[in-house]
């Protein structure tokens, strides 16, 4: 336990910082749900795939290949109740695919949690003329989302996993004209424009959700070291190491933010953002709903010539 997780009190929803996934879903029957996962064999994505599936969810595993997601439930000896899918989200054709196979295999989806990413790339890379963080990141979910929007059930929730770091990005919040990086790239503020574009999504989506039992969420997971570092300068992954002990939440803290707003059963406020395992305030970008209607549109166009 950190020593924030140890200081740092519960918010209104009886949980906070230190709380963990199997505490926020403690007591929540999922039997009969199905619950899709992307970067289900790592990090929080494989801690969120553990414990839902203890509480009873069928898991349609995602990961970068289909090896990769059926490995995983055989470790964690779910794979009775799991569908692994390969789903590569920086090449659309794969997602495709994905949303292909759930859909053949006549699943109503309850939850869609958009858990993968990429992180601080420190050099620029360009990927069917997109930088890499913005396609894998945003686009490659929203092809996946709006692939399977009518296989979600009549009451399921989305949940993209966003950060903290949405806070930190280019001007304007999302560099429309530079999509591609090649007009400047920061790793961290193109990583923050994937975050502030993740976040946009979910409340776009919860607009076009209202009326509809249907709800959308993004979320913070909180500062934890997973693999996600590992394209991190190493003297910046040192230092998250130094530190781990003192500040850094561990992954079971870290999913228990997007399993709490996917499961819980008294979280409403759809197209909330949160962070802690309590609804938070993100920045002024994140709430510009004109911002998220553009990017809603320009994604769409994007998506239209991939």
């Amino acid at each position: 336990m950190s020593l924030l997780s140890a200081i740092k009190g519960r918010g209104p929803s009886g949980f906070g910082y230190g709380s963990t996934a199997e505490e926020v879903t403690e007591g929540v029957d999922l039997g009969g749900k199905t619950v899709l996962i992307t970067g289900c064999n790592s990090g929080i994505g494989k801690e969120s795939f553990r414990v839902l599936a203890a509480r009873g969810a069928h898991i349609i595993a995602a990961a970068r290949t289909e090896e990769k997601a059926q490995a995983t439930a055989d470790e964690l000896g779910v794979s009775a109740q799991t569908t692994a899918v390969a789903c590569e989200l920086s090449e659309p054709e794969s997602v495709r695919a994905c949303v292909e196979s759930v859909k053949a295999s006549g699943r109503s989806i309850d939850v869609l949690m958009l858990n993968a990413g990429i992180m601080a790339l420190p050099e620029l890379q360009v990927h069917h003329g997109y930088e890499l963080q913005f396609l894998t990141n945003h686009i490659g979910h929203f092809i996946l989302t709006q692939g399977l929007r009518e296989s979600l059930s009549e009451d399921a929730r989305v949940v993209a996993l966003s950060s903290a770091g949405h806070q930190h990005t280019p001007k304007g919040g999302i560099a429309f004209d530079n999509l591609d990086g090649r007009n400047g790239y920061d790793a961290w503020r193109f990583y923050g424009q994937s975050k502030l574009a993740n976040l946009l999504f979910a409340r776009e989506l919860a607009r076009q959700f209202k009326g509809s039992g249907r709800r959308a969420y993004s979320v913070h997971p909180g500062v934890i070291k997973t693999n996600l570092t590992r394209h991190m300068n190493p003297i910046l992954t040192s230092l998250f190491g130094m530190f781990e002990s003192l500040t850094l939440k561990n992954v079971a803290q870290g999913a228990a933010t997007q399993c709490y707003v996917a499961v819980h059963p008294h979280v409403d406020a759809s197209g909330a953002y949160f962070a802690d395992c309590n609804e938070a305030k993100s920045s002024r970008y994140g709430r510009d709903m004109e911002l998220a209607r553009r990017l809603w549109d320009e994604s769409e166009r994007i998506v239209e010539g991939l």
